[in-house]
C-alpha cells in the first residue's frame, strides 16, 4: 500500500513553512532533521519549500524527532487583531494620558498598552509596581522621564527601557508644550485588561 501524500493544511496554510518554523524553533539544522528522521537533506528542504509532498509515516517521524503533536502543524495559527482605532480604552492611573490596550483582553502572556501623554501628563506622584516580571517603554514621540527612586531616565522617540515590574517607578512627560506616544509592554500580562 502506498502511503497518502501530505500538502496545504486545511487552513490553505503550507505544510512545509510550519514544518520549517517548528525545526528552528526546535534548534535543529535542516541536516540534523533529515538525518534523524532517515530523509535525505535536499528532499527535506524541497518539503520545506512545500515543493514535494510527505508521507504520513515521514511526518510522524519528523515529529517524533523535533519533539511536537503533528496534529500542530494543522492547526489554525491563533491570531488576534486588535485595530488602533477601535482598541478599548484602559485607566491605568495616570493623569492626562488616553489609554489603550492592544493586545486582546485575556491574553495572559504579554500587554501592549498604547499611551498618548499630553504635556505635563504623569503615571502618578507615587512611585508604583506592575504586577510582572519584565516592562519595556518604547517612546514613538516625545519624551518621557521614567522615574525611580533614587534616579531619572529620559526617553526620547526610538528609546526604549527594559525593567522589572517590581522596580518602583513612576513616568512623566517634562514637556510643556509637547505631548508624547509611548508603548508599554509588560509580561506576563498583569491584569484582565478591564477598564
Amino acid at each position: 500500500m502506498r502511503p497518502l501524500p501530505i500538502s496545504p493544511t486545511a487552513d490553505g496554510a503550507r505544510l512545509g513553512a510550519r514544518l520549517r518554523a517548528a525545526r528552528k524553533a526546535h534548534g535543529y539544522t535542516l541536516e540534523q532533521l533529515a538525518t534523524a528522521a532517515g530523509l535525505t537533506k535536499g528532499f527535506l528542504s524541497r518539503v520545506e519549500r512545500d515543493e514535494t509532498s510527505l508521507s504520513v509515516t515521514s511526518l510522524v517521524t519528523l515529529c517524533e524527532v523535533i519533539s511536537i503533536n503533528p496534529g500542530s502543524l494543522f492547526t489554525a495559527p491563533d491570531v488576534e487583531l486588535v485595530r488602533g482605532d477601535s482598541a478599548p480604552a484602559i485607566n491605568l492611573g495616570g493623569t492626562g494620558v488616553s489609554e489603550k490596550l492592544m493586545t486582546p483582553r485575556g491574553q495572559p502572556r504579554v500587554q501592549v498598552v498604547h499611551t498618548s501623554a499630553e504635556p505635563g501628563a504623569t503615571g502618578g506622584p507615587e512611585l508604583y509596581t506592575i504586577n510582572c516580571e519584565i516592562e519595556i517603554v518604547y517612546v514613538i514621540k516625545g519624551t518621557i522621564d521614567v522615574v525611580f527612586a533614587d534616579r531619572r531616565e529620559r526617553l526620547t522617540a526610538g528609546d526604549a527601557l527594559t525593567l522589572r515590574g517590581t522596580e518602583p517607578h513612576t513616568w512623566e512627560n517634562p514637556s510643556a508644550s509637547r505631548g508624547a506616544e509611548v508603548i508599554w509592554v509588560l509580561t506576563p500580562a498583569p491584569w484582565s485588561g478591564s477598564s
